[in-house]
């Protein structure tokens, strides 16, 4: 084994020797890398749209000219001294840019560290420190906020980082990202099993861990994805959600899309005042929506004067989709329905195409791989029968086998035996779908009683006077914990009171434990990057009552 920093197993666990053969054999592994895929599409078809990026203003992107801006974009990073290996963080909306950038980095094999644009100074110090980063690339402004200054603090504290490249019209005091390119150069690049990319860990306490994906494994989950949610080179798939996120990237994702020589659609913000007429405009066929979003879309269907009709599937994943949300989008949005439940990590479940209505909507899908292996398990890893809740634990061709140079941490989240402890509470049906019950950390001890979170959510959102709602445990010092529902109310419906709330759940026939102790409406719910409900910040103000 090499010392190279994008070699597997140097900077985290690898697949063992067997398990790689085993996959390779499979056909999963492929021995594509990135570059060359874009190189091998780009001769296949160079005048087909790869990128349309609509706003300001309107600019597209055939195969053959993000393929050659690519080449020019890794000539000018080599120039500087960019090299295999170097970490490279990429924080950047969603614009073409950002798709420019990370193709060439991949041609070097310089590993792009995916920062959302929401992050600030915290996070980013850390991501620059931590990955030991040579460059960070940024936009000058975006919703409001300077990154040119935040790279400036940054780079003052962080030794390695001896470049900021910047997209937009003014770069301050660093290098602008359009003086960057240079007439391409003969480069060795990435091998198929060494690393492409370092991804966030999606957890919620703590600072992320980095996850290192491989161009063998990461290339292996997009076309497993492509042909279980039917992309081809007509799919139009809009990013509504932050492009650097595992879910939009691969699920099937824009990485998926330009797999399958499809073209890919950029949205700045995923609000349907925004995405709605481009949808309409560019004939989108596909996207993928986090529960939150899914439910604002599928209100303001009903209102739209936008034509949506090219819409053929939403997939919804990220957190649990309720299942009374569910039902409501397919006749709203006119279009099918895939739930999608997966990670970072690895593991990424489907409900198929062919499955009927209640599996869609009651369940998250099964696994993409049959070599993905799935347990479920009590608290003492004692595997548990099919329809018990438990932990998710598992293992495939593209979960990873360990987190980047996080030793102690990996001795705790993975098994002896290589499985990943994802913290989902998730019971398994006898066709094999799983059924997401939780985090292992959401589920709420209220004295020695196991309420799931999601199991009363589900419920009080099935009120029609309710927008959205998040059950979290608020401290007791009698039971330990006892349980608060945020609400949304619905705008257009009569007054709610918390009497109601409680009343309504307690008539559905629940047992008298899980009816909410308390119940605080709220106008909007703090998220996560990606839009996810954040129930790290709402149990932190849960402390106060």
């Amino acid at each position: 084994m090499t010392t190279d920093a994008t070699t597997p197993g140097v900077d985290a666990p690898t697949w063992p020797a067997e398990f790689a053969e085993r996959y390779r054999a499979a056909g999963y592994w492929r021995g594509e890398t990135f570059g060359g895929v874009l190189r091998e599409r780009a001769a296949q078809h160079p005048d087909r749209i790869a990128l349309i990026d609509p706003a300001p203003t309107r600019r597209t992107w055939t195969y053959r000219q993000l393929d050659e801006r690519a080449d020019r974009l890794a000539a000018g990073f080599a120039q500087r001294g960019i090299r295999k290996g170097d970490r490279v963080v990429v924080q950047l909306p969603n614009i073409g840019e950002f798709i420019e950038v990370v193709f060439a980095l991949f041609r070097i094999g310089a590993l792009p560290v995916y920062a959302l644009p929401a992050h600030r100074d915290t996070e980013i110090a850390h991501f620059c420190a931590f990955s030991e980063a040579v460059a960070y690339v940024i936009p000058d402004r975006h919703a409001g906020f300077d990154h040119r200054a935040l790279a400036a603090r940054v780079r003052a504290d962080t030794p390695t980082l001896r470049h900021v490249f910047v997209v937009g019209d003014d770069p301050g005091p660093h290098t602008a990202l359009a003086d960057v390119a240079r007439d391409p150069v003969a480069l060795t690049g990435p091998a198929p099993h060494e690393l492409a990319f370092l991804q966030l860990s999606g957890g919620t306490t703590g600072r992320p861990k980095l996850i290192p994906r491989t161009h063998d494994d990461y290339l292996y989950s997009l076309w497993g994805s492509n042909e279980i949610c039917g992309v081809d080179a007509d799919t139009r798939f809009l990013v509504a959600l932050p492009a650097a996120h595992n879910y939009p990237m691969s699920s099937p994702g824009w990485l998926g899309v330009l797999y399958a020589g499809g073209t890919v659609v950029l949205c700045p913000a995923p609000d349907p005042d925004t995405a709605f007429p481009i949808v309409a405009r560019e004939r989108v066929t596909m996207t993928g929506l986090v529960p939150p979003l899914a439910l604002v879309w599928t209100e303001s269907a009903a209102t739209t004067d936008h034509d949506l009709t090219s819409l053929e599937l939403v997939l919804v994943g990220g957190a649990k989709y309720s299942e009374v949300a569910a039902r409501r989008l397919e006749p709203a949005l006119g279009c099918r329905l895939m739930q999608v439940f997966g990670m970072a990590e690895g593991l990424v479940n489907y409900t198929r195409l062919d499955d009927d209505t209640e599996t869609v909507v009651t369940t998250q899908g099964r696994p993409i791989s049959p070599h993905d292996e799935i347990r479920v398990v009590d608290d003492a890893d004692r595997d548990l029968p099919d329809g018990e809740p438990g932990n998710l634990l598992t293992r495939g061709p593209y979960t990873i086998r360990g987190y980047w140079r996080a030793p102690e941490h990996n001795a705790r989240a993975f098994t002896a035996d290589g499985f990943y402890r994802t913290g989902d509470i998730v019971r398994r049906t006898p066709g094999g779908h799983l059924v997401v019950e939780g985090r292992a950390k959401d589920q709420i001890n209220r004295g020695g009683e196991k309420i799931a979170p999601e199991e009363i959510e589900n419920i009080i959102l099935a009120h029609p006077a309710v927008h959205d709602v998040s059950l979290v445990a608020v401290p007791d010092p009698y039971l330990g914990e006892r349980s608060l529902a945020y609400v949304i109310p619905r705008a257009d419906a009569a007054p709610l009171t918390a009497v109601a709330v409680k009343r309504f759940v307690r008539e559905r026939g629940v047992a008298a434990y899980k009816v909410p102790d308390l119940v605080e409406f709220v106008a909007a719910f703090p998220q996560t990057g990606i839009g996810k409900v954040s129930k790290k910040h709402q149990r932190s103000a849960a402390e106060q009552h």
